[in-house]
């Protein structure tokens, strides 16, 4: 189950954000400005900017499934110098990518291993809170607020951006 969360989810949301983010620069263009200034958007002057919550979200993509395999020390590193919208979709397939290479049997013992952050001051939480705790909800916390960000700025987009494409099924005869 957590590779279904951490791998397969968490790569649709990102790239979801992906196509929402070829919504912006649509609508950028049809407006006649540059897409910098939707990237540098904010809700409030103390929340971080559109391009922030990106950075964010993919950051807890990427060290949240290298943490809970044990992996941290594999996961690529952002110098969070990303400046244009070019360079923030590189930084979004770059964690797909990485997020692909994770097995199921990479969380095998998931669950059960206990993780740290230094901002924890030698705290920690078994893996399983890690995941429920502060991945899932830190993850969509972001991507929400860089969907809402979009949003509040007139970008044409809607729930169905956000959730992207759902594996319908044909309803079962009865």
């Amino acid at each position: 189950m957590i590779h279904a969360i951490v791998v397969t989810q968490f790569s649709k949301m990102l790239n979801n954000l992906l196509a929402i983010l070829g919504e912006a620069e649509k609508f950028a263009a049809e407006k006649k400005f540059e897409t910098g200034v939707l990237l540098q958007a904010r809700l409030s002057p103390d929340q971080f900017s559109l391009m922030q919550q990106i950075r964010t979200a993919c950051d807890t993509a990427k060290l949240g499934a290298a943490r809970l395999a044990g992996r941290e020390k594999d996961a690529p590193v952002h110098g969070d110098t990303e400046q244009t919208l070019a360079e923030i979709r590189a930084r979004l397939d770059s964690v797909v990518a990485y997020l692909k290479g994770f097995s199921p049997e990479a969380f095998a013992a998931a669950a059960e291993r206990r993780i740290t952050q230094p901002r924890w001051n030698g705290k920690s939480l078994s893996g399983q809170e890690f995941l429920i705790q502060h991945v899932i909800p830190n993850f969509y916390f972001h991507v929400a607020t860089a969907y809402a960000i979009l949003r509040h700025n007139g970008v044409g987009i809607g729930k169905k951006n956000y959730l992207g494409d759902m594996p319908y099924r044909e309803a079962a005869a009865a």
